[in-house]
């Protein structure tokens, strides 16, 4: 069977879903982490760099015609345009040509982007380029999360998929460090200082690019796509090496699933099963990424204006700040994500963005009574953030567990591109107004925006969260490709619960 084969190529019964999901950790489980989560770095990095310098980029001399308000809203928006954009074309030949294949091509289209970005000397070389670096890294969300769920064993799921994408806050402290540097005029010059951060990215984007090469391509996309062979040896690999790591046996497989093989799934075929089959699913997916967006925009797009407008913090010092706003980002997931294969999904989704949008209405009711100051305004966005975002990493865990896998990086696109349209195109737009109007009321205003969405998508997963803490993917949504003879039932594919078209919600 070739590896793009007709759409059907044949029927194949297999153990490799329950085989990857009985694997204890192993240090082949830290290649794909270390292979594929270090890109978040790289976007937190990006993002935060840009926040940090919109304030240098608007000074005379920075080599740029452009204003703070251009780069904090036009150009944050262009970029989440792009991010969005990206997930939605390169989602769908994800799930057509494999994850090994696309999480590489968007890299190298984020470097390229970065570099030429770096290389600004007018405001619509600038834009150009901020859309295109979101084009790489929206299309690096749909390859590397599918690729991370398919990879990590159900009871690992939650945890390493909240933490993988919690260290997009590394890059964001990073940034933040990085821009103190770069604003600092007795280092470097006004023009070329915000140049090399940009540079760095490139830098550290190669380095991943190299490690990124020894990650394979999933399973369980290799068996459906007539490649159970390759998949089967690649597996086997595998649990020789975990063997010889614990110098124990592996238990044997409990379940398998017959599947009828395919080349790709169609546009049509992915709405029907989205929003027909799991029309509930599709609503949770929906609201948690609009709500957190939103929360974030609120708070990250305009945190350096309201720094310096309200409670006169210098520009270069801002870095220093939200340094300590990324450390509570980070450890919320780190901290957080354990307990969301244990106490379970749904009580904490729903408790993390309730609570942090409970926390950000009592932040604006704060700061409109005049009882903040920098410091203290700065603690109470960390302690928001750290419920906040071990939510929004939950929300990347959920649309890509709760769908099946033929479809699994385009409906973490849809929900990304919808969600992050929604408040990351609108948000930058109407937050850069408001945070840099020098009006409390406006701000306030942007906050209570936010918490209220935040809120709102935590009551929602109150209702439709999944329950999907340890079990297999093929469990919580049947493969599109999984055969049903006639009369009988689906195979049993999992952990129990039910899989078939009765359960989907």
């Amino acid at each position: 069977m070739t590896e793009m084969g007709t759409a059907r190529t044949g029927t194949v019964t297999t153990k490799v879903p329950a085989r990857l999901d009985r694997l204890p950790w192993s240090r082949w489980h830290w290649t794909i982490v270390i292979g594929l989560g270090t890109v978040w770095i790289l976007d937190g990095l990006e993002v935060t760099v840009v926040g940090n310098v919109a304030g240098r980029l608007a000074e005379e001399g920075s080599g740029l015609a452009i204003s703070d308000a251009q780069v904090t809203g036009l150009a944050a928006a262009l970029y989440v345009a792009g991010a969005c954009l990206g997930a939605l074309f390169f989602g769908r030949l994800t799930d057509r040509y494999g994850r090994k294949k696309l999480f590489l091509v968007t890299l190298a289209v984020y470097l390229a982007a970065t570099a030429l970005t770096a290389l600004s000397t007018s405001a619509w070389w600038f834009f150009l380029f901020r859309f295109l670096t979101g084009f790489g890294i929206g299309g690096e969300y749909a390859a590397i999360n599918s690729a991370i769920d398919e990879l990590i064993p159900s009871k690992y799921r939650g945890r390493v998929d909240l933490i993988i994408n919690g260290s997009f806050w590394l890059g964001a402290m990073a940034g933040a460090l990085l821009s103190v540097l770069a604003l600092n005029t007795d280092i470097f010059p006004k023009d070329i200082g915000w140049r090399l951060t940009f540079a760095l990215g490139v830098v550290l984007g190669l380095v991943i690019l190299l490690v990124r090469r020894n990650v394979p391509e999933s399973p369980r996309w290799m068996f459906i796509h007539g490649r159970e062979r390759e998949a089967e040896d690649l597996v086997a690999e595998v649990e020789r090496d975990v063997e010889r790591e614990t110098g124990k046996p592996l238990p044997e497989p409990e379940t398998s699933i017959t599947v009828n093989q395919r080349h790709s799934v169609g546009f049509g075929m992915i709405a029907r099963t989205v929003f027909r089959s799991y029309p509930r699913r599709a609503v949770l997916g929906l609201a948690l990424f609009i709500g957190q967006a939103f929360l974030y925009n609120a708070i990250t797009f305009g945190f350096a204006s309201i720094l310096i407008t309200f409670f006169d913090v210098p520009t270069g010092a801002t870095g220093y700040y939200f340094t300590v706003i990324a450390l509570g980002n980070f450890l919320g997931p780190l901290l957080l994500g354990p307990l969301f294969d244990t106490v379970g999904r749904k009580p904490m989704i729903a408790g993390t963005y309730i609570t942090s949008g409970l926390l950000l209405f009592a932040t604006a009711w704060l700061f409109d009574a005049g009882r903040l100051d920098a410091l203290t305004m700065t603690a109470c966005w960390c302690v928001v953030l750290f419920f906040a975002s071990a939510g929004a990493s939950s929300a990347y865990l959920t649309v890509s567990e709760i769908f099946p896998m033929e479809t699994r990086a385009m409906a973490i696109a849809f929900f990304y591109a919808v969600g992050t349209a929604a408040g990351g195109i609108s948000g930058p737009l109407l937050f850069a107004e408001l945070t840099s109007s020098g009006v409390v009321a406006d701000t306030v205003l942007a906050f209570c925006v936010g918490a209220a969405l935040m809120t709102a998508a935590g009551l929602v997963a109150l209702f439709l969260a999944v329950k999907a803490e340890g079990r297999s993917l093929e469990s919580i949504a049947t493969p599109l490709s999984a055969q049903t003879a006639r009369g009988a039932a689906a195979p049993v594919v999992g952990t129990a619960g039910g899989s078939g078209p009765a359960a989907r919600t």
